[in-house]
């Protein structure tokens, strides 16, 4: 663990066979979308709280699911698998490496929703306002609101020059609602998929586990220190979450997530390994 990761280490089993289940579901994914359109996404991704497509087995399956529009999504996530999960296992053995997998990602999954919950709760709340007293003043609000960069889109700008000619018109009204529901029920849909989570969380651990193990990073290319590797990477996460650009299709906060309910679980399994030794004594 003194050099760069960058020799191939033995593939232990669980590892293996995450990588085959992720692999495999990620063409089953890719042919049941060309068949039945967007219904399995709509199933086993993970939606918000808010979303009447929430499902609580989302949780997990979620985890097992990639974009289907790069495979680079994929790839990236078992890369991470493959390097850091293979110490792990070896360190921690399988069942203790599968557990705390799965913690990562259901957690990242449950802290995801969580600040979701927190980032819809004001857009639901002013469209329930807007949908009990619809006006050109309020829409505007309600887009220069929730929609940052509207102003540069030619559609919503030629509706409001319109609509400010003509105020009376019921016409722009009812469109508007129309509007502010589909803003809406896009926003509480949008599906999250991937175990970027997950690997955040092997990530933390693999800082915690070999913290002067090497690590190259691939953009820029600069050698680190594990340890620092891990601060660097849940500051920016920290930094693009708070950010909450709506043009950011990166679930940051789940990142964290699974750093968050990694290091919980880690501090966990110290102290049964600090009880078992003094039992032992």
């Amino acid at each position: 663990m003194n050099n760069y990761i960058n020799a191939r280490p033995a593939t232990p089993n669980v590892v293996r066979s995450l990588i085959i289940i992720n692999v495999v579901a990620y063409f089953l994914m890719l042919g049941a979308i060309e068949y039945a359109g967007k219904l399995p996404m709509d199933l086993m991704a993970l939606h918000s709280w808010m979303s009447p497509l929430f499902q609580p087995w989302q949780l997990l399956s979620h985890m097992f699911l990639h974009s289907t529009d790069s495979i680079f999504h994929l790839f990236f996530n078992m890369i991470g698998l493959w390097m850091f999960g293979s110490a792990l296992e070896q360190k921690w053995g399988s069942q203790r490496f599968l557990i705390y997998y799965m913690v990562c990602g259901i957690g990242a999954a449950l802290l995801h929703n969580t600040i979701i919950g927190f980032q819809l709760g004001p857009m639901m709340a002013d469209a329930d306002i807007y949908m009990s007293a619809p006006s050109y003043s309020n829409f505007e609000s309600f887009v220069s609101n929730h929609l940052p960069g509207s102003y540069e889109n030619d559609q919503i700008n030629n509706f409001l020059v319109e609509w400010h000619k003509d105020r009376l018109n019921p016409g722009f009204t009812n469109e508007s609602i129309l509007f502010v529901n589909e803003v809406v029920e896009y926003r509480i849909n949008i599906p999250t998929v991937g175990a970027s989570g997950a690997i955040y969380g092997l990530l933390l651990a693999f800082g915690m586990m070999f913290p002067n193990a090497m690590i190259m990073m691939l953009i820029p290319p600069i050698p680190m220190k594990a340890k620092y590797f891990v601060v660097v990477f849940g500051l920016i996460e920290l930094s693009m979450g708070l950010r909450n650009n709506l043009e950011d299709n990166v679930a940051h906060f789940a990142h964290l997530g699974g750093m968050l309910f990694g290091i919980l679980l880690i501090l966990w399994y110290k102290k049964q390994d600090r009880n078992r030794r003094v039992n032992h004594l």
